[in-house]
């Protein structure tokens, strides 16, 4: 007996929720690495050793040194097929127009790098004017940039402001320097390009050159090679792929969620029809197959919708997330078969996940439901949803407690979103015996719009608990997901932001202005305490390196101890450190003074340390201290990442000047800004889809209340008072829904404080954007008064007539 008008609720829930899974899928499918432009034309490159990091942590491969790469491209030329082996060098290098970095090139990595020129064959890179530069102090550049060739200009390197020539323009980003030139910039090298004869066979070719590197790297062929694509690059892909796994997973929970209420209010609108069906003969079992039967229909038919829609958006979708910088400029969305099943599939699976609960309940319609006219509904929540609310709840509130003692952010976060989730589960299982309690609390708000019209309001809420508790259930789910996610990212960032102020013993910092780093003379000039960050490789033995990433910095110690309030000292000295062969390591690193400690830099070159002092694990921003002139000396193309100063200073170009609060604050604002975006994508999600929910629901219970209030008129209300009885009905479930809702995200958000107060160790402030939530619940409201009032409104156009019954009293 499936029911268009009925059914219409259920399907645009489906086909939402499908849109959404399928725009996210498409967009996942799509999202695999590219090779880079740059190395299109190498049919082979042969990569430097992995480093033994996880995925997430992009770290660079481990080098090869001068000595090794000009062994490696000799041997690598030779193997049959090959006609020629280039070392591709990237070293940071970046134009100045009129004094400055231009301000397009700020966020774009690969306007930050240099190259020797011969890497230009690698991507069949062609002049469009000029010549190659072949001498020191000559470069070819950007056409983009405007400067003509055999003119002047300056790159901004490591070392400060360089005088170059201009030979030559090209189509692309970056800079190119004779292949002398890069050489001394970044003597170790992570690749060399294999360039091919006609009719070679890439794969042989690739099976020559590991039998020549041995252990020592790795050849890579077709679309292997885009594991070199740059590391800002995929680390941008990598943030999309999370965003994208995140609002899929949200978007599933809330579709099943948001169906299953509104399967449940369509069978509580049923139960007189479900009645005479087992009035007439039917049996629970057959009653529980129709509602499943209907539910498979409404789900296969809503989860094509939906796969067209969320097809025909994807697009659309996919170049906001490239503007919003979710995902590198080389994103394309792609049509792959997987995602188009799984949206297939999605429709009718959550469908019957959604109705389980309903069916069940349908199945249990007695025969004498059907001779009911009232529409009350005194039935008490049975004991097995009690008890599993309460096991839901119970889950909750044990995960909270994880998010309070987790050691690790990312875990803590992890924490709060299942506790969430559980206690919404939790709180819309018993929804129903919470209806009451809250009505009651809300006594004297409800009676202000007017005595019969409050009790009113009152009675239908509290007799209807299931009725208002499924109406209610999706400004639940909204409410508490946009007070979690909001005020967990703001306050993380609050108290990320006051512990990194509270450790610097500083007046200002210096910090980069359109470009990725400072350069020597910028820190010569404005004196302070500078960090020279720069990556080494952890190793076992000169001959056996282990690869292990490690981010190592640059400082002075005097300046360091006196500029950082965090440093303790455990063992050793560390004004020891000093010379070349010297580092400062934390606790965890289990070394003791005096020991050796061997380590890859950044030219490829192992050198042998010598321990000379163990600090604290929150001591110091990285993973090892080391004397600034030996990471410079490894190293040319390190950049200082801030320079601490008591007194306010005028920086050279490349540099600004900031307080040590707002340095903290914008330390990590690129990603705090990707968080925050992804924060309210995920409240969009849930917010968008809880008020289509909401008003969806509003809509079928209104259809099914027309002859009760063509009553109510002919009691003597008027148009106006009908319409004000719904709205405040409508108001009424929507504040319950946010009470809970925010009683539910409140209870994660204490255990986020406390767990971040513990990691931070500094008081922690609990920060709720009220903004964000606010709006959420007023697009709730608003739809919901919306969908309540206008159908009111319409049914009502023309006063009914009096009953016999009501013109003979």
């Amino acid at each position: 007996m499936l029911s268009i008008r009925r059914s219409v609720g259920a399907f645009v829930a489906v086909a939402v929720g499908v849109t959404l899974v399928a725009v996210a899928t498409l967009l996942l499918a799509s999202g695999r690495p590219q090779v880079p432009d740059r190395l299109a034309y190498a049919a082979v490159v042969v990569q430097s050793p992995e480093a033994g990091a996880p995925a997430d942590s992009f770290a660079p491969t481990r080098p090869w040194s001068a000595a090794r790469t000009a062994e490696l491209t000799s041997r690598l030329a030779e193997a049959p097929g090959v006609t020629a082996a280039v070392p591709d060098r990237t070293f940071y290098a970046q134009a100045l127009v009129n004094g400055r970095p231009p301000a397009t090139e700020a966020q774009r990595e690969d306007a930050h790098q240099g190259h020797g020129w011969s890497s230009t064959r690698l991507g069949g890179l062609r002049l469009t004017a000029g010549e190659p530069p072949r001498r020191a102090g000559e470069v070819v550049v950007d056409r983009a940039l405007g400067l003509p060739p055999g003119g002047p200009v300056t790159l901004l390197t490591a070392a400060g402001p360089q005088p170059y020539i201009v030979t030559g323009l090209v189509d692309a980003p970056g800079v190119y320097v004779a292949d002398e030139a890069a050489a001394v910039l970044a003597p170790g090298v992570r690749a060399i390009g294999l360039l091919v004869a006609p009719g070679a066979d890439p794969e042989a070719i690739a099976k020559a050159a590991r039998g020549v590197l041995g252990r020592d790297g790795r050849a890579l062929t077709g679309d292997g090679r885009a594991a070199l694509e740059p590391r800002g690059d995929a680390r941008t892909r990598w943030i999309g792929m999370q965003v994208l796994t995140a609002t899929a997973a949200l978007a599933s929970f809330v579709t099943v969620f948001v169906v299953a209420s509104t399967f449940a209010f369509t069978v509580a609108q049923r139960r007189r029809e479900l009645g005479l069906l087992r009035a007439v003969g039917a049996t629970p079992r057959q009653v529980h197959r129709m509602v499943h039967a209907e539910a498979l229909v409404v789900g296969a038919t809503a989860g094509l919708t939906g796969l067209l829609a969320g097809a025909a958006l994807a697009p659309v979708l996919g170049g906001l997330l490239v503007d919003v910088g979710f995902e590198p400029a080389t994103f394309r969305v792609r049509y792959e078969p997987w995602p188009v099943a799984v949206s297939i599939v999605a429709g009718p699976m959550i469908a019957l996940l959604a109705v389980w609960s309903a069916s069940r309940r349908a199945a249990r319609v007695r025969p004498l439901e059907a001779l009911r006219e009232a529409a009350g509904e005194q039935r008490p929540i049975g004991r097995l949803r009690v008890a599993t609310g309460v096991l839901l709840v119970a889950a909750g509130l044990a995960l909270s407690l994880g998010t309070a003692t987790a050691d690790q952010a990312r875990d803590a976060a992890t924490f709060a979103l299942y506790a969430v989730m559980a206690l919404v589960a939790g709180a819309t299982v018993l929804a129903p015996a919470a209806v009451g309690p809250v009505v009651r609390l809300l006594r004297s708000p409800v009676r202000r719009p007017g005595g019969a019209i409050g009790m009113l309001v009152r009675a239908g809420a509290s007799t209807a608990t299931r009725r208002t508790a499924s109406i209610a259930a999706p400004v639940l789910l909204t409410v508490a997901f946009a007070v979690l996610v909001s005020g967990m990212v703001r306050t993380t960032t609050a108290a990320y932001a006051a512990s990194r102020a509270d450790n610097v013993n500083a007046g200002w910092v210096v910090v980069p202005d359109r470009a990725p780093g400072l350069s020597d003379q910028v820190v010569a000039a404005v004196g302070g305490t500078a960090l020279l960050p720069t990556t080494v490789f952890e190793s076992d033995s000169d001959s056996s390196p282990a690869n292990q990433p490690l981010t190592a910095l640059g400082v002075d110690p005097a300046g360091f101890a006196a500029a950082n309030r965090a440093l303790t000292v455990v063992a050793g000295s560390l004004d020891d450190l000093s010379g070349g062969d010297t580092v400062v390591l934390p606790a965890s690193a289990n070394r003791q003074p005096s020991e050796p400690y061997a380590l890859v830099f950044a030219d490829g070159e192992v050198v042998s340390l010598r321990v000379v002092a163990v600090v604290t694990d929150d001591s110091i921003p990285g993973d090892l201290l080391l004397p600034r002139s030996m990471v410079r000396s490894h190293d040319p193309s390190a950049l200082t990442s801030a320079v601490y100063v008591q007194n306010r200073v005028d920086p050279p170009a490349g540099a600004r000047i900031v307080d040590v609060a707002g340095w903290a604050a914008e330390a990590d604002r690129a990603e705090d800004r990707l968080v925050w975006l992804f924060t309210l994508l995920l409240i969009g999600v849930s917010a968008g889809y809880g008020a289509v929910a909401v008003a969806n629901t509003l809509l079928m219970a209104a259809a099914g209340r027309v002859a009760d209030l063509r009553l109510i008129r002919l009691a003597g209300a008027t148009r106006r008072q009908v319409i004000w009885l719904v709205t405040a009905e409508s108001a009424l479930v929507v504040l319950i829904g946010a009470l809970l809702g925010g009683a539910v995200a409140f209870v994660g958000l204490l255990s986020v404080r406390a767990g971040l107060a513990e990691q931070a160790g500094v008081p922690v402030d609990l920060v709720v954007p009220w903004s964000v939530v606010g709006s959420v619940v007023g697009l709730c409201l608003l739809l919901a008064v919306l969908a309540s009032a206008l159908p009111t409104w319409r049914s009502l156009r023309h006063r009914p007539a009096r009953s016999p019954v009501g013109i003979m009293g």
